[in-house]
Order: C-alpha cells, then sequence, then structure tokens
C-alpha cells in the first residue's frame, strides 16, 4: 500500500469515526437516539461552563459539517442513517445559555428527539435544499433552536 493510499484510507476511516461519534451510527436501531444520548453523556460529564460550551458547540458543528460531508460520499447516500455526529451537536446546540441541570439536560433531549423526527417547517426544507454535509447538520441545528427556545421560554414563565 502507497503512503498516499494509506493517508486515503485513515482519513476515511477518521471520518467515519468522527461522523458516526465513535461509531455509535452502526447501532442497529435508533441511531439518532444513541447519538443524542452521546451528547448527554458529554453534557453530564463536563458540565462545562458557557465559554466551553460555546467553543464545544462550534467545534462540532464545524466538524460536524466536514465529517459528514465527506461520509455521505463515503456511505454513497445522502444524509446516511450511520451519521449521527448531527445529533450529538444538535443537543449540545439545544442547551446553550440554559442551566446544566438535570431537568433542562433530560428535557432538551426528549424534545430534541421529538423535533428531530417531525421536523416541524422549516426543518425538512433545509435538510434537502442543502448539500452535503450542511443539508445533514441543518434541519438538527434547527431543531436544537427550537428546543432552545422552548426551554428558554419555559424558563422564563417559571422565574
Amino acid at each position: 500500500m502507497t503512503l498516499k493510499a494509506l493517508s486515503a484510507r485513515l482519513n476515511d476511516n477518521f471520518s467515519k469515526f468522527i461522523s458516526t461519534v465513535g461509531f455509535i451510527g452502526y447501532i442497529p436501531f435508533a441511531p439518532g437516539t444513541f447519538g443524542t444520548l452521546a451528547g448527554l453523556v458529554v453534557m453530564v460529564i463536563l458540565r462545562p461552563a458557557l465559554p466551553l460550551h460555546i467553543a464545544l458547540s462550534v467545534f462540532s458543528i464545524i466538524t460536524g459539517v466536514i465529517s459528514s460531508t465527506h461520509a455521505e460520499r463515503l456511505f454513497n447516500k445522502k444524509d446516511p442513517s450511520y451519521v449521527v455526529i448531527d445529533e450529538f451537536a444538535g443537543y449540545i446546540v439545544s442547551l446553550l445559555f440554559l442551566p446544566l441541570s438535570w431537568g433542562y439536560m433530560v428535557a432538551a433531549f426528549f424534545l430534541f428527539r421529538i423535533f428531530d423526527i417531525i421536523k416541524p417547517p422549516p426543518l425538512r426544507k433545509l435538510e434537502y435544499s442543502l448539500k452535503g454535509g450542511f443539508g445533514i447538520m441543518a434541519d438538527d441545528i434547527g431543531a436544537a433552536v427550537y428546543t432552545n427556545l422552548l426551554l428558554q421560554a419555559w424558563r422564563l414563565i417559571s422565574a
């Protein structure tokens, strides 16, 4: 194997590792839910302060766009079910500017999954109108925004 071929293979495997969130996306049932659960675990363990939470959100979105674009070519399929970096990133974004308490984290988990599954307008359109990793990530970031807005409203009402 040439150095160039080895480099390409490593790049492909790294892209699969990132886009499937450590190969979680290969779980044969509900891979998106498990990708979201990985985000929940990361948030429970890290409980990041706001600057780190923002950095983690931006980093996960950027790596998600790049790795899922590459993964789409590798799997030769638009938005392959193995790719769950979008759910992982979306969940992390859904908690921005919220208290990282168990209540908010669990509520965000369920609300995010609901919004991601039903894809209320215009999320479904975003998914199909954008190409590559942007399309894969856009509907999940939109679901995260819907989740966050609902939880922010709850926070204001219950204060």
